[in-house]
C-alpha cells in the first residue's frame, strides 16, 4: 500500500523521482526451510532477482514491481510465471532466467544493506529514504498503511514525514494495526 501511496498520490504532486530498491525478506528474516514463511519469501526473493536483471538493462522496475503487486495482492496468485509478468509490462522475457540465478543475490544484498544502513536493522518493509532539510540521506521503516489516503491526506502524511526526518533524536511512531490492507483497484500498468 505504501508503494501505491507514493506512486499514485505523492510522486505526481511532489514531483518525486522514485528509485525502487530491493529488500529481501528471505535474506532479512532467514526463515527455516519447511516453515510456513519460507516458500512465500523465497518466491518474492527470486522476483527481486528478475527486478535486478531488468534494472541492469535500464528497464522499468516500477511497472514490473506494480505488476508483481497486482498479481500477489489482487489476483491472490503467489506462484505466477515471472515471464508472464514481464510480458504484461512489455519487458523482455529473457529476464525470467534471473529468477533462478543466484548471481543476482549479491546486488540485492548490497542495495538492501544501503537501505538498512539508513534506518537500522530492526525494521522490515517498506523503507523510504530521502534527504533531510540539511541534505543528509536518512531513512524510515514505513509508513505502514492499510489503504491509500485521498490526495490531500496523502500529501499531509508525506509532508509530516519530510518534517520528522529532520528532527534529531526522533526514532519511532507506532500503533497497533486494527484492520487488514484494502488494496483497492489494481494498479494501472503501462506496457513498454
Amino acid at each position: 500500500m505504501t508503494a501505491r501511496w507514493v506512486v499514485d498520490e505523492v510522486a505526481p504532486a511532489r514531483d518525486l523521482q522514485v528509485t525502487w530498491q530491493p529488500i529481501s525478506l528471505f535474506f532479512k528474516n532467514e526463515p527455516e526451510e519447511g516453515s510456513e514463511y519460507h516458500e512465500p519469501v523465497w518466491f518474492t526473493h527470486r522476483l527481486l532477482r528478475v527486478l535486478e536483471s531488468v534494472r541492469s538493462e535500464g528497464g522499468d522496475v516500477e511497472q514490473l514491481y506494480l505488476e508483481y503487486g497486482r498479481r500477489i495482492h489482487h489476483d491472490k496468485d503467489r506462484d505466477f510465471d515471472v515471464a508472464d509478468a514481464l510480458d504484461a509490462v512489455g519487458l523482455d522475457v529473457i529476464h525470467a532466467k534471473a529468477f533462478d540465478d543466484d548471481a543476482w543475490d549479491a546486488e540485492i544484498r548490497t542495495r538492501m544493506d544501503i537501505g538498512l544502513a539508513l534506518c537500522g536493522d530492526d525494521v522490515g518493509t517498506p523503507i523510504i529514504a530521502m534527504d533531510d532539510k540539511h541534505g543528509n540521506r536518512a531513512g524510515y521503516f514505513g509508513p505502514v498503511i492499510t489503504r491509500v489516503p485521498d490526495t490531500e491526506t496523502s500529501l499531509e502524511l508525506w509532508d509530516a514525514l519530510r518534517t520528522m526526518i529532520s528532527v534529531p533524536g526522533f526514532w519511532e511512531l507506532k500503533r497497533t494495526r486494527t484492520e487488514k490492507p484494502d488494496f483497492g483497484d489494481p494498479p494501472t500498468i503501462s506496457a513498454g
